[in-house]
């Protein structure tokens, strides 16, 4: 066998193997558009609803660092399983969904360390992939944990213990409903500061961030809009929302219920606040110490659209370390491919939390 032919056999492989764990999810539905400009201050009887969402859209923009401000939660609670809680600073119209829950784990140097021998002051956010469960990634922080560095593990808006009543999958964060996603995603990023407030409280001076797809997304830009965030880690890399939702697999269901009502750049507009692009072209991520995995065969994350992200990074003056791995979306979580880009980001945050 010539090693073309190997590469091209191992690659459909991959591929088989993204589209059969999109199959197996059958409780996808296709939702119906809406404009939701009620979720952005607007009214639903607004005669022109695109104008009034591009010019909040650009507003937000301009204005990102009030529209993404979060002050610390009057009402942390940590309780004897290490659960946090806290209220929301936004309110959506589902109460269970206006609760935060975080799971914490605490640092512990139980096996010997390569890195620093005291992580006492170190603390990673961790944000999970869309329509992640609450042990979703444990195993993860668990490997943060034994490093002696701290993870608070952030359940992402309509996720898990926060998901709306009467729902199976959070369609709300990432879905036909042009104001409810914004909404959604900005609450994300207030969540995340609200989570990063009480790491502060409780003496964690030395802050890391995570995300894993639609968390890569929230915490690249909570990392750019908060200056206490000395790193950031993200497997799965993109530039747009709406070019990841009109082009990738597994938004595919979202996008039907979109491409008859908006175009892809109009789309691109109206939801440019809660995508990374922007910032890093307005130099928001230059200075910062950044590690990106991301996967040659992504059906979901498209591998061009990844590099053009990098593209702007490096010609906007920041310096992002990379890891491509020869896998896609779901297959990131198979060994070799988690072991590697496990140990990888081990490795940055044990060096980058000094």
């Amino acid at each position: 066998m010539t090693v073309d032919f190997l590469m091209h056999w191992f690659e459909r492989k991959i591929r088989r193997y993204e589209h059969r764990r999109w199959t197996t999810d059958d409780n996808r539905r296709v939702q119906p558009f809406h404009w939701g400009l009620e979720h952005i201050g607007g009214s639903p009887d607004d005669p022109n609803p695109a104008a009034f969402v591009r010019d909040y859209s650009r507003r937000a923009i301009e204005s990102s660092m009030d529209w993404y401000a979060a002050s610390p939660a009057p009402d942390y609670r940590l309780d004897r399983e290490n659960v946090l809680t806290f209220t929301s600073s936004i309110a959506s119209p589902w109460p269970e969904n206006n609760t935060v829950h975080a799971q914490l784990f605490p640092g512990r140097q139980s096996i010997p360390s390569r890195f620093s021998s005291n992580h006492s002051g170190h603390a990673v956010l961790l944000l999970p992939n869309w329509n992640a469960k609450w042990h979703g990634q444990n195993g993860l922080c668990h490997w943060i944990q034994r490093m002696g560095i701290t993870v608070l593990k952030m359940s992402m808006p309509y996720h898990d213990r926060r998901m709306a009543h009467g729902h199976e999958r959070a369609d709300q964060i990432c879905g036909p409903n042009i104001g409810l996603t914004l909404q959604a995603n900005r609450q994300a990023v207030q969540d995340a500061r609200r989570c990063l407030h009480w790491l502060e409280q409780q003496g964690y001076t030395k802050l890391g961030i995570l995300g894993t797809s639609i968390g890569s997304s929230v915490g690249y830009i909570t990392l750019v809009h908060d200056e206490r965030i000395r790193a950031g880690g993200f497997f799965h890399v993109s530039t747009y929302y709406a070019d990841v939702i009109s082009q990738g697999m597994t938004t595919n269901h979202v996008w039907e219920g979109l491409r008859g009502h908006v175009r892809v750049d109009e789309l691109r507009q109206y939801w440019s606040p809660i995508s990374p692009m922007p910032y890093v072209e307005r130099g928001m991520g230059a200075g910062r110490t950044t590690f990106m995995v991301y996967g040659k065969y992504d059906p979901t994350m498209l591998p061009e659209l990844t590099r053009q992200m990098l593209d702007s990074l490096r010609r906007h003056g920041a310096d992002p370390r990379t890891l491509e791995l020869p896998c896609g979306h779901y297959s990131l979580e198979l060994a070799p491919f988690s072991y590697i880009a496990g140990y990888r980001m081990l490795t940055f945050f044990g060096e980058s939390l000094p």
